[in-house]
């Protein structure tokens, strides 16, 4: 399959993700609770979901250069913004037009997928289309209930949504692979981008006092090290791996590695925003267990999901990598004692101080920068 550029019109529809993206951080900082970080999740999870199932169809389909496939793109786009919209209310008034909205974003790329790929893709399309229509149609009934019925239907939703293409396979589905890790790498810098507004979400209608100013520094100093940890030189391993593997085994590493793993990373990035936020806005407060656990164990999630994108494509983990994931876990009780600021800062030099351990020490980063 020849390799093909992420194109304007994937740019373009990637657009309606930033949003979706910081209205799950805006439902998260509006809903700081244990419950409310559980919705958050599972908003997150079905908006992650949308996203990796059309940029498997637009490096299937090129939609940029057919007329037909292109409205549908955008027609998909525009539902897409009516469920970022909803996204604050999801779990209350809004959750049908939520549900309807989702729906019509997944049948549309269904439709497309069974219609403008070759007979082999098509018939896979067609054996995952009734978890991938179900449990869409699951999160229309569960707006028409609240509290644990509705909680219910969310989980069924996701499982059923999410287990399709694991239950049934991924065989006739294709992978170019330059385009659909440029994809994935895009999507991780949407989520860093989300992190970059959250510190001005917190900074809003502040003074920039000296702690304002050195929490956000503090903040953008986090993000760097969370784009530098995988953009170094892990995406760049993921890709030689995903290139080298073939057929059936090369799109259930796609699926594994980038559809199902990822979603830890990026997800984490956005519970790390929040915790980012949660801090400009309250500097010299200790923050609350919750924004600390967000902040700190979104911090570990990230190297944890790592750590699964490496065993997966190479069988091995990062030692480094595990030691910090341990070692921030032991200081979260630590962060609801002290100032945010102080929080924030100690995580932040811990994750710097792994980025450049790595870049100096790490055989394995030194093996694929000179490749």
């Amino acid at each position: 399959m020849p390799e093909q550029d992420v194109t304007p019109l994937e740019l373009f529809f990637d657009l309606v993700f930033v949003f979706a993206f910081t209205q799950v951080t805006g439902f998260l900082v509006d809903h700081l609770t244990w419950t409310g970080m559980i919705r958050g999740a599972a908003l997150f999870a079905a908006l992650w979901w949308a996203w990796v199932t059309y940029s498997w169809l637009t490096g299937a389909v090129p939609a940029e250069e057919r007329l037909p496939a292109r409205l549908v793109i955008l027609t998909a786009m525009s539902a897409m913004l009516i469920v970022a919209l909803a996204v604050p209310d999801a779990f209350g008034d809004d959750g049908v037009l939520f549900g309807v909205a989702y729906f019509v974003v997944r049948a549309l790329h269904v439709v497309l997928y069974a219609v403008a790929t070759p007979p082999e893709t098509r018939d896979a399309v067609l054996r995952a289309a009734p978890g991938f229509l179900g449990g869409p149609a699951l999160l229309v009934v569960a707006g028409l209930f609240d509290g644990p019925l509705a909680g219910g239907l969310w989980i069924a939703a996701l499982a059923i949504d999410y287990g399709i293409v694991f239950v049934r396979g991924v065989e006739g589905f294709h992978v170019n692979v330059g385009h659909f890790v440029e994809r994935h790498r895009l999507v991780l810098i949407i989520a860093l981008g989300e992190s970059l507004i959250a510190i001005g979400v917190g900074a809003e209608e502040l003074l920039l006092s000296t702690d304002v100013v050195l929490a956000a520094l503090f903040g953008i100093a986090l993000i760097i090290a969370l784009w530098w940890l995988y953009f170094d030189y892990v995406v760049l391993a993921a890709e030689q791996t995903l290139a080298a593997a073939s057929g059936h085994d090369q799109t259930r590493m796609a699926r594994d590695s980038y559809s199902y793993i990822h979603l830890l990373m990026v997800g984490s990035i956005i519970f790390i925003a929040l915790g980012i936020e949660q801090t400009v806005a309250h500097v010299s407060e200790p923050l609350g267990t919750v924004a600390a656990a967000a902040l700190f164990g979104g911090a570990a999630l990230y190297l944890l999901g790592h750590n699964a994108f490496r065993y997966r494509d190479h069988g091995n983990i990062s030692l480094e990598r595990l030691v910090v994931t341990i070692i921030t876990l032991m200081l979260l009780p630590v962060a609801v004692r002290v100032p945010a600021i102080v929080a924030l800062g100690g995580i932040t030099m811990l994750f710097i101080g792994l980025a450049a351990y790595e870049t100096v020490r790490n055989e394995h980063r030194h093996k694929f920068r000179t490749s």
